[in-house]
């Protein structure tokens, strides 16, 4: 069946676009029942239509949790098959993952456990990395720390810049996220005590996207 999908987004949706590509050119058999965000100016949203848009101004909730309540309602209220942050940049309360749990995907710009949080490209830099990349991993309360779906890794080039290295990467970002949400959508993946399963069994590492765009285990 046709998996259904909840985007969470809070900026230009670049991420949500892929989604939106993929499905129109049968690459993805999902359908996108919502988009989600804290941002109501947020470019995303102008993305779909607008009986699929929902969004508040976190600023103006008494608290985090009111705010969270709220989201989650509307989220449950299309129905998801999957819950994908795609470039949603506040953080999840507890309670609202605990709902969603084991159907709460994000896609993070680093090949983590490295650079957790913000400033990944820069950070990258910083260290001297010879490589960067992009996670796709389950979301758990503690901030990008989830188990790693998947990864994608770039070369970092001579010269490179965080803006230079960002622009490279979101091509091969955009082809991870569409490489395992086929598998959500297929009912391929699940995720079982912090451990990934993929058809029945238990991922040792994260798969890793290949030139051809296809996942493999390492």
């Amino acid at each position: 069946m046709t998996a259904r999908l909840a985007i969470l987004a809070s900026g230009r949706g670049s991420n949500l676009q892929a989604i939106l590509d993929a499905i129109a050119a049968g690459a993805l058999d999902a359908r996108v029942v919502g988009v989600f965000s804290d941002k109501p100016g947020a470019a995303a949203l102008q993305r779909v239509d607008a009986a699929l848009r929902w969004s508040a101004d976190a600023k103006t909730f008494a608290s985090r949790e009111a705010f969270d309540a709220e989201l989650a309602e509307a989220v449950a209220a299309s129905k998801p098959d999957w819950v994908v942050c795609a470039g949603y940049m506040r953080i999840l309360g507890d309670g609202f993952i605990a709902r969603f749990a084991g159907r709460l995907l994000n896609i993070h710009p680093s090949l983590l456990p490295k650079y957790k949080g913000l400033r990944t490209h820069a950070r990258a830099l910083e260290a001297g990395d010879a490589e960067h990349g992009a996670s796709v991993h389950f979301v758990v309360p503690e901030l990008d720390a989830g188990t790693v779906v998947a990864q994608v890794p770039i070369p970092v080039l001579p010269g490179d810049t965080p803006e230079t290295l960002a622009s490279r990467l979101l091509s091969r970002e955009h082809a991870l996220l569409i490489a395992v949400l086929r598998l959500a959508a297929a009912g391929r993946i699940t995720e079982q005590e912090g451990t990934v399963w993929l058809d029945g069994h238990p991922l040792l590492n994260p798969l890793q996207l290949d030139c051809t765009g296809t996942l493999a285990a390492r």
